[in-house]
C-alpha cells in the first residue's frame, strides 16, 4: 500500500529542518525547505532509493530556501511554493546570504506559486496547502491527511511560535493562522517545525504559552490551568 515517508535532516548553521518526503509506491520524493547542505540531502535520497521530483518551499527565508536554486538545477526539478507574498524575500536571498555568510544561495523563481486550498503531489501522495501568514506574509504549510503529519516551517514550534519581528511579520495574523488553519486538522496531527523537535497540535493546544486554548474563550481547553 502506498504511504508517505519522511526523513528530517537539520541543515545550515541555523539547524533548519529540511524534510525529504516520498511516496513508497513510486519512490518519487520532494525536498521540503532545502536551505543548504545539499550533500546531506543527496545522501538521504540515495540511501533510501528516492528519485527527487520536486522541491516544496514553506517560505522565503534564507535558512529554508537558500539551497533551492542549486538543488533544482542539480536534479532538474520544479519548485512549488511558497505563496507569492514572499517574493520580496526570495528576491533578497543573495544579499541575505552575504549578510549571514552563507555560500551559494541564489534567487529563484518558483515554477508554481501556492495558495491556501491548493494541493501538491509527491508521487501518488497528495498534500494539502494551508496559507499561514504571520512569520512571513507568504508562508504556507503542507499537510498529509493519511499520515496525519504537517510540515509547518516557522509557523509553529514545540512550545513556541514563529518570530513576527522580521520584515512584514504580523503577530495577530500568525496566531489566527495557527488557530484557524492548523488546529482544525486535528489534535492527533504531528508536525515537523522549521527548527527543533516534532510535536503534535494537541500538545501545543494544551501547553504552548502563545496559542494554548486556555488563553482563548472558544477552545475545548478554555479555562484550563495547565502551564507549559
Amino acid at each position: 500500500m502506498s504511504e508517505l515517508k519522511a526523513v528530517v535532516q537539520p541543515v545550515t548553521p541555523f539547524a533548519q529542518n529540511c524534510s525529504i518526503i516520498w511516496c513508497t509506491e513510486t519512490m518519487k520524493g520532494a525536498a521540503v525547505d532545502p536551505g543548504g547542505d545539499l550533500d546531506k540531502l543527496a545522501a538521504i535520497l540515495e540511501e533510501n532509493g528516492v528519485t527527487l521530483e520536486k522541491i516544496l518551499i514553506t517560505h522565503g527565508h534564507l535558512d529554508h530556501a537558500g539551497g533551492t536554486a542549486d538543488l533544482a538545477a542539480k536534479y532538474g526539478v520544479p519548485i512549488e511554493g511558497p505563496h507569492k507574498a514572499d517574493l520580496f524575500l526570495i528576491n533578497d536571498l543573495g544579499k541575505s546570504a552575504e549578510r549571514y555568510g552563507f555560500e551559494g544561495a541564489k534567487v529563484f523563481t518558483p515554477d508554481r506559486w501556492l495558495e491556501g486550498g491548493d494541493e501538491v503531489t509527491v508521487g501518488n501522495q497528495t498534500l494539502q496547502v494551508k496559507h499561514c501568514p504571520g512569520h512571513t506574509p507568504g508562508h504556507v504549510v503542507f499537510y498529509h491527511n493519511g499520515a496525519k503529519i504537517a510540515f509547518v516551517g516557522d509557523v509553529l514550534f514545540q512550545g513556541s511560535i514563529g518570530r513576527t519581528d522580521l520584515p512584514q511579520g504580523n503577530y495577530q495574523h500568525l496566531v489566527d493562522a495557527i488557530r484557524g488553519e492548523l488546529w482544525p486538522l486535528g489534535e492527533d496531527v504531528a508536525f515537523v517545525p522549521g527548527h527543533g523537535d516534532m510535536s503534535t497540535f494537541g500538545q501545543e493546544r494544551k501547553f504552548n504559552p502563545f496559542v494554548a486554548d486556555h488563553f482563548f474563550d472558544d477552545g475545548p481547553f478554555a479555562g484550563s490551568t495547565s502551564t507549559a
